[in-house]
């Protein structure tokens, strides 16, 4: 939805818990601060799921100014204090995209309550500490508990040091001038990812002619250097650290969306004219490890990222680089591309990630970072990844040499790929 079509509304906000609803009013522009609310409520309120919010104000009964005012009425009503002495209020559920007006006349009701339940994207972002990815990063986490996190930053932010595959492979993707021989016997000597390798080749999706006997065979035949490699390291990436369980509710499975995300960049990649196509093989990795950051999370702060899975839930209108600004100060693809810079993976992947949602990337990685947007904006359309749903201007398609024909073209082409690509996706999601 356009930022001008949330800049007057009011957003409305239907929130539970066990002792019953609640409707929050906010500004539909900023985010909702569910601290705030659940310190006026007194109550831990969660939003309902997106589907139940749409059933609900989907009701028929909803639809007509008798059922909203009853609706209004009948349940407490917790606002935010920039709304307070507002005549009249132009309110948006943003699910079910029910829109009215309501007068605003709390007096005489015991059950409406005024606070500080928003903030703008501006006073969150100002707040967020300056410097490099090490100095934000290290002040997020001295945000929580200073020492003990403190030395787990110092020690990779406590995470498992990676094994001699995953580092022979990242030497070789670093490596220009590496080929498929100095990859097959890497992986001819780790048994788990030869059975991966010999899996992929013989799926569907690949339709190799004839049998593949061989893990030369099936590197060299079917599947190629850079495919083998992009998705050995993915695999690796993904065995470091557990898709985390407390996910908002809704949001697109881990593994679907970065293999979805690898593989449009790569169809959009290779309809670029030659003068701007970056790396393929690059755009592919930057792709699958474009969410990486969002394990780190999960792993660094794991209650914290609880209460950011709320707030994502809560304030599904905004970029999620915003909700984690504010929850954690840091975002994911901050401490993503910090992280797997100090792994040694390609600069232009990493530098990719950590730009990927700024308006005017740079350096080695600009390129690859104005591809990963557009294919992110193009995927929210399909319900492939998570955020807010935006129009995509034709100046973000001219800068990477595109047009929207184009980009529809490379959609048309991943749906006919879908159901090879679920696969694929069930298959490196059971690769732990």
């Amino acid at each position: 939805m356009p930022d001008g079509a949330l800049s007057d509304a009011v957003r409305l906000v239907l929130m539970h818990d066990a002792d019953g609803k609640a409707l929050v009013l906010v500004p539909a522009n900023k985010l909702l601060n569910l601290a705030n609310v659940w310190s006026l409520a007194g109550r831990k309120l969660r939003t309902v799921k997106a589907d139940d919010a749409e059933r609900f104000f989907g009701q028929e009964g909803l639809q007509s100014a008798k059922g909203q005012e009853h609706l209004m009425e009948s349940l407490p009503l917790l606002i935010d204090q920039s709304l307070q002495g507002c005549a009249e209020l132009n309110l948006l559920e943003m699910n079910s995209g029910l829109r009215f007006s309501w007068p605003l006349r709390p007096e005489g009701r015991n059950d409406v309550q005024f606070a500080a339940l928003s903030i703008s994207p501006e006073e969150i972002s100002a707040r967020v500490p300056l410097g490099d990815d090490a100095t934000v990063i290290s002040r997020a986490v001295e945000r929580f508990t200073a020492l003990r996190m403190q030395q787990r930053l110092e020690d990779t932010l406590g995470l498992p040091s990676l094994a001699p595959t995953t580092q022979k492979i990242i030497m070789l993707r670093s490596n220009p001038d590496a080929g498929v021989d100095e990859l097959v016997p890497v992986v001819r000597v780790d048994p788990s990812l030869s059975a991966q390798v010999m899996g992929w080749a013989v799926s569907p999706y690949y339709a190799a002619p004839g049998k593949v006997n061989s893990i030369d065979e099936a590197v060299i035949r079917v599947l190629g250097f850079d495919l083998v490699v992009n998705l050995a390291l993915g695999i690796a990436m993904g065995k470091v650290l557990q898709v985390p369980e407390d996910m908002p509710r809704g949001s697109t499975p881990y593994w679907k969306q970065a293999l979805y995300t690898a593989t449009l960049a790569e169809m959009l990649a290779r309809r670029m004219p030659l003068a701007l196509r970056p790396q393929i093989g690059l755009v592919y990795l930057a792709g699958l490890l474009h969410n990486f950051g969002y394990l780190v999370l999960a792993h660094l702060f794991p209650p914290q990222f609880s209460i950011l899975s709320r707030y994502i839930e809560a304030n599904p209108h905004l970029e999620q680089l915003i909700v984690e600004q504010q929850v954690l100060n840091v975002t994911r693809d901050q401490i993503g591309g910090w992280l797997l810079e100090s792994w040694k993976l390609p600069l232009e992947v990493c530098e990719a990630i950590r730009q990927q949602q700024l308006e005017r990337p740079s350096g080695e990685g600009e390129i690859y970072a104005r591809l990963l947007r557009l294919t992110t904006l193009l995927l929210r359309r399909e319900g492939v990844n998570d955020g807010p749903v935006l129009e995509i201007d034709a100046e973000r398609y001219a800068e990477l040499g595109l047009s929207a024909e184009q980009a529809d073209e490379a959609l048309l082409q991943l749906h006919a790929a879908q159901a090879d690509l679920d696969q694929l996706t069930y298959t490196l999601s059971r690769s732990r």
